[in-house]
C-alpha cells in the first residue's frame, strides 16, 4: 500500500483589518500529521477537503498540481493558507 504523501500548510496572507483571533501570522508553517492542532480549527475546517484531494492524487481546478489555496472562514479577519505536498 503507497503511502500518504506529506503535507505542509502555509500561512500566505490576510485580508481585512483584525488581526487573526488564533494569532496566525503570513509566513507561519505547519506539518498537517504533526501539527494540526497548533492551526485554528476554522482553518481546519476549510483545509480538510483540500487535504483529502491532495493526498489521493486530485487536482485543485485553477491551482497549481500538489498545492491547494484556501482561506479560512473568519469574516472578520480572512487568513489565507496554502497546503502543498512535500516531495521526499
Amino acid at each position: 500500500m503507497a503511502r500518504r504523501p506529506k503535507i505542509k500548510i502555509t500561512v500566505t496572507g490576510r485580508k481585512g483589518e483584525c488581526p487573526c483571533h488564533r494569532g496566525h501570522r503570513e509566513g507561519q508553517t505547519y506539518d498537517f500529521d504533526t501539527e494540526r492542532g497548533k492551526l485554528c480549527p476554522m482553518a481546519m475546517h476549510c483545509a480538510f477537503p483540500y487535504i483529502d484531494i491532495l493526498r489521493y492524487g486530485g487536482v485543485i481546478p485553477g491551482q497549481a498540481e500538489g498545492t491547494a489555496e484556501f482561506c479560512c472562514s473568519d469574516a472578520d479577519t480572512i487568513m489565507v493558507f496554502r497546503a502543498e505536498i512535500v516531495k521526499d
